[in-house]
């Protein structure tokens, strides 16, 4: 009896091995602790000065659940994936033991205050407009699409251009 349970135990254990290893692999790495976030941003700027658009800084890691979870949700929906994409130059800034990216975070206004993922609006000439907790954004084991769209539509071009409230 011993050695079929040995047996099992063994089995499970090398079995459940490659599932693990695969979903370890799966986790996507949207964070680069090499990446010059400097350059990065001063890149988002001039692209977003170009399309007319904002620019949306995403600080985190891929340690930070919350920030793969964010990361998902602005991704796989369509809505979210569309605003961003028509209203936003987005960048992320990685903040882990490899790269806290201290100068940069001082230079946007230390967001890191408020915990992972933090995000910072920039405006088309690089002036920061808005340090936005995503705690707010949260709902349930996840971000709030609705929290999520209305802020994102908040910080749009249009949202803070003065000739929208001309009437």
């Amino acid at each position: 009896m011993t050695k079929y349970l040995l047996l099992i135990f063994s089995f499970t254990l090398f079995a459940g091995c490659p599932l693990y290893a695969q979903q370890k692999e799966e986790q996507p790495h949207i964070y680069n602790p090499q990446a010059n976030a400097t350059e990065d941003i001063k890149h988002a700027v001039a692209l977003a000065a170009k399309e007319h658009k904002h620019v949306f800084v995403q600080v985190g890691g891929n340690w930070c659940i919350w920030c793969m979870r964010f990361n998902k949700l602005v991704t796989t929906d369509e809505d979210l994936k569309k605003l961003i994409a028509d209203n936003y130059v987005v960048v992320h800034v990685n903040y882990s033991p490899e790269n806290k990216n201290e100068k940069v975070l001082a230079s946007l206004g230390y967001p890191q205050r408020f915990g992972y993922p933090v995000f910072v609006i920039l405006d088309a000439k690089g002036n920061r407009i808005h340090t936005q907790n995503s705690g707010y954004l949260e709902e349930g084991p996840g971000h709030s699409k609705k929290k999520v769209e209305e802020f994102l539509k908040q910080w749009t071009p249009a949202a803070l251009d003065p000739k929208a409230y001309d009437k």
